[in-house]
């Protein structure tokens, strides 16, 4: 474990370039064309952006668009409810693979985390876990929780499994979900709850006030489909 991992950054002065590379640059939306991803990952390449994040249809697309780019491609699994059985969440994570992801940011089931059943939560996501760490290099893991549909209680048992299983990061939100997304204060208690992964906010984030308070609070890194306006609104400010 390093140093950073273990101490929250408190890093509000971070220039455009520094919070760039801890975007992932999202495109989720069901309508969206090879047009639109390729304008992504243009956009990933121009603003320097760590990663994009998009669904598992156009992986490959993304791959090969950021080829030796140094943008690296995330897939979401079991997107947007989490509700897919372990069979389909392991099919889903070998095919974002095949295709060229770099990392897998898969949904939790969230009934399970209401329900408390630990023991299916945990078999589910080691599967997952096996997969990605089976390959060479190893692909990160983020799991996503959907904190702000969940009790205090409910975000800490989520956060320990994640714990348990390994997971590189613990992501708050699909930024889907009716009860919102990213806030301060879960950053905060995913962050207090275990040092042992990192944190990505997703959900809501739009500007860069907002990028620059989830990081000062312990993320390390920031999904948002803003990030162009968030890097521009900094680049204005003189950062």
């Amino acid at each position: 474990m390093t140093a950073e991992s273990r101490t929250p950054p408190k890093e509000t002065s971070l220039s455009s370039e520094d919070l760039a590379r801890r975007i992932d640059h999202t495109l989720l939306k069901a309508e969206a064309t090879r047009e639109h991803i390729l304008r992504l990952c243009e956009e990933a390449r121009t603003c320097g952006f760590g990663a994009v994040c998009v669904n598992g249809r156009w992986v490959s697309t993304a791959a090969e668009a950021l080829h030796r780019s140094g943008v690296r491609v995330a897939s979401v699994v079991g997107f947007p409810l989490g509700a897919d059985t372990t069979r389909a969440k392991v099919a889903q994570t070998k095919e974002a693979i095949h295709d060229g992801a770099d990392e897998i940011d898969v949904v939790a089931d969230l009934a399970a985390i209401i329900e408390g059943d630990t023991r299916y939560l945990l078999r589910q996501l080691l599967a997952v876990w096996n997969v990605c760490r089976s390959m060479r290099p190893p692909v990160l893991l983020k799991v996503i929780i959907e904190s702000a549909a969940l009790t205090a209680e409910q975000k800490i048992l989520a956060c320990r499994i994640a714990e348990q299983v390994g997971a590189d990061f613990v992501k708050t939100s699909t930024g889907l979900h009716p009860a919102g997304g990213a806030t301060v204060e879960d950053v905060r208690l995913i962050r207090e709850t275990s040092q042992r992964y990192k944190i990505k906010a997703s959900g809501g984030i739009r500007t860069a006030q907002q990028a620059l308070a989830m990081i000062e609070a312990g993320a390390e890194r920031i999904g948002t489909s803003a990030g162009v306006q968030i890097v521009e609104e900094l680049r204005a400010a003189g950062r």
